[in-house]
C-alpha cells in the first residue's frame, strides 16, 4: 500500500509542477521613444512675430509635449508623426540656437509593465 501512496503522490507532484509552477514572463516594456526628423519652419529671424511651429518625426503619443528650450509648450496633437505649437513673438526677440524636443508621457500597464516618460533628443531651432 505504502508503493501504491508513493507513486500517485510522485504523479500528483509531477503534475503539479507541470501546471504552471514557473517564472512568468510579462515581456519587456513598450519602447515609448519618441523622435523628431523635422521642424518646419526650421528658423527664423529674430523679432519675428508669433508662428506655429510643425514638429515632424515618429511614435508621438496623444499626450506627448513639445519642449521648447527645455519647457514643456501647449502642444496639440495631430498624427503619431506630427505636432504643432505656437511659438509667441517674445520666445524669438533675439538670436539664439534653441533645443526642441518631445517628451511622451510615462505609461502604466499595471503592476508588471509600462515605460517611464522618454524625450526625444534634441533638434535646434535657429533664430538668426
Amino acid at each position: 500500500m505504502r508503493t501504491v501512496y508513493n507513486v500517485l503522490l510522485g504523479i500528483l507532484l509531477t503534475l503539479t509542477l507541470a501546471c504552471g509552477y514557473s517564472s512568468k514572463n510579462y515581456g519587456t516594456p513598450a519602447s515609448n521613444m519618441p523622435a523628431i526628423s523635422q521642424l518646419n519652419p526650421g528658423s527664423t529671424s529674430a523679432g519675428t512675430q508669433a508662428f506655429m511651429l510643425t514638429v515632424n518625426g515618429s511614435n508621438f503619443a496623444a499626450k506627448a509635449v513639445v519642449n521648447w528650450n527645455g519647457s514643456a509648450q501647449a502642444t496639440t496633437y495631430v498624427t503619431t508623426g506630427q505636432l504643432t505649437i505656437a511659438v509667441p513673438a517674445s520666445a524669438v526677440a533675439t538670436s539664439a540656437t534653441v533645443p526642441i524636443t518631445v517628451t511622451n508621457p510615462a505609461t502604466s500597464n499595471g503592476m508588471y509593465g509600462g515605460s517611464p516618460a522618454q524625450t526625444s533628443p534634441a533638434v535646434n531651432f535657429i533664430i538668426q
